[in-house]
């Protein structure tokens, strides 16, 4: 993922094996066309964007629009892909990857494990079966080089290395683009100086191929584009998803004219539900479109199982394993779904933000507000549609605030911009105040206020709809919707939310 530098056996199709007997990608892709009928089919196979970028200009434009997927294997991460290769399972992830929508797949590529500074043949005919793979699915590849590297003093053995890696691929319209390193640091002057240096051998390796740093803080984006004249620039946005529309625009303000892709994000489901996880990427996905940017790529397809990552800093962190949009055991979480939706221009899936609370508590993106004065239980007793709702009782209240129940709505949050929202709720014995509200927060997650509901009337009442409305005020970059309840010594249920811009 995101830290950098310091840190299904089964047989091989016949493409693979013909990689394998010859010294090229070119030559080989060639040979294995000619294997069986359906394997040269496979092969021959490429996107739209591949067959147009031929030419720096035509990568380009596929790069600002690419679908693409952040990968490693579930059972074999980072440097791990490489020393344990796996084609079969491999074939199949990105035949997922492509049923998803995909066009695009990032590969990183490893200077300690492919041999330095003359990579090893054994190293560079397995990226060839990983390019041919790739183009029997339909992606193009954008090659990472240089992760897990720090030898910032050897631009000569960078640039054979860099050289030599790249120059097979100079003419081969399945390579998209190039991303020096992940994450650079343009804080350490050492690799600065190096990245200055390098982007040019790059640059002479493959002409053709645009090239990139990836960066992952608004702070560096600033930087790198101040230091290095790159064809794109790669920013990876984690965080706060409800704020992506205006985390994306100061990104784009950040270089300018310039392209700009979404290199990766995503969030663990470690530390968020399965719900929350698409939800987020939803957001982004939306945000991007929002503002102008093409191209969102998601960390990553699979969950890590144990032992997956190599010993590094990156394998001592328990959320990186649970960035995937699938699990272990090859199911999907919502967020597939979430990510197709976006990549295939469909609908998102109406269970998205569980309006109606169907879902399981793993697959919500709701989220309890100061629990410590009530905790919102989902339950059967009593529904208006559906077989669920959501309940408060006996709940406190402070100066602070009330308990509530909050999501994020999928739609980005411009000023000035007119929102509704609205619940169904009943109550029994209720007492205190019970609403539902909107809630506006600043780029920095600074609240701006809000407003809320007629509040549901006191004892036992049957299902009312509460509405709120109000238009974004200036400055609002995020929205939670909460469903409220406080110093209530009863109880009161909520059902059918929906949220909506005017």
């Amino acid at each position: 993922m995101h830290l950098s530098p310091g840190l299904r056996k089964g047989s091989v199709p016949a493409v693979l094996a013909a990689l394998l007997l010859t010294g090229g990608p070119a030559e080989a892709a060639a040979k294995a066309t000619t294997s069986t009928k359906a394997t040269s089919t496979k092969a021959t196979t490429t996107t739209k964007a591949a067959a147009a970028t031929t030419t720096l200009a035509g990568r380009l434009a596929a790069a600002q629009s690419a679908k693409q997927i952040n990968y490693y294997p579930s059972a074999a991460g980072w440097t791990k892909m490489w020393t344990a290769f796996d084609a079969a399972t491999i074939d199949a992830d990105l035949a997922k990857a492509q049923n998803m929508g995909a066009t695009s797949v990032r590969a990183m590529v490893f200077p300690s494990v492919f041999g330095y500074p003359a990579p090893k043949a054994e190293y560079t005919a397995k990226l060839a079966q990983f390019v041919a793979l790739a183009a029997g699915h339909g992606l193009t590849v954008k090659l990472t080089l240089f992760d897990w590297w720090g030898d910032y003093s050897d631009i000569t053995g960078s640039s054979a290395w860099a050289s030599a890696i790249l120059t097979p691929y100079r003419n081969d319209p399945r390579i998209i683009s190039i991303d020096l390193q992940n994450e650079l640091d343009p804080g350490n002057a050492a690799a600065l100086a190096w990245a200055k240096r390098l982007v040019p051998a790059v640059r002479a390796a493959a002409p053709a191929i645009p090239v990139t740093v990836s960066v992952n803080s608004l702070a560096n984006l600033t930087k790198i584009k101040a230091a290095l004249p790159l064809d794109y620039y790669d920013f990876h946005l984690y965080g706060y998803s409800e704020r992506a529309l205006s985390t994306i625009k100061q990104a784009k303000a950040a270089v300018g004219s310039s392209p700009l892709v979404i290199g990766e994000t995503g969030t663990s489901t470690l530390t968020v539900t399965e719900g929350e996880q698409a939800a987020f990427l939803a957001r982004v996905f939306q945000a991007a479109a929002a503002a102008g940017v093409g191209s969102v790529a998601p960390w990553t397809l699979y969950d890590f199982a144990a032992g997956a990552i190599p010993d590094s800093a990156v394998a001592k962190i328990p959320a990186e394993y649970h960035y995937g949009l699938y699990r272990t055991d090859g199911t999907a979480k919502p967020a597939a779904a979430a990510v197709k939706a976006a990549w295939t221009g469909t609908a998102y899936p109406a269970s998205l933000l569980d309006a109606g609370f169907e879902n399981t508590a793993v697959q919500t993106p709701w989220r309890s507000f100061m629990p410590e004065l009530g905790v919102p239980v989902r339950t059967q007793a009593v529904a208006r549609s559906g077989r669920w709702s959501v309940s408060l009782s006996n709940t406190g209240r402070t100066a602070a605030g009330i308990p509530a129940y909050r999501v994020s709505p999928i739609t980005p949050v411009i000023p000035g911009q007119k929102w509704h929202a609205e619940v169904w709720a009943r109550g029994n014995a209720a007492t205190g105040t019970t609403q539902i509200a909107l809630s506006w927060f600043d780029a920095n997650d600074k609240w701006l206020g809000g407003n809320s509901s007629a509040t549901l009337a006191a004892g036992t009442t049957g299902w009312t709809k509460l509405t709120v409305d109000q238009a974004a005020p200036a400055g609002a970059a995020s929205l939670q919707v909460h469903l409220k309840s406080g110093a209530n010594t009863g109880a009161v249920w909520f059902d059918d939310v929906a949220i909506v811009t005017q």
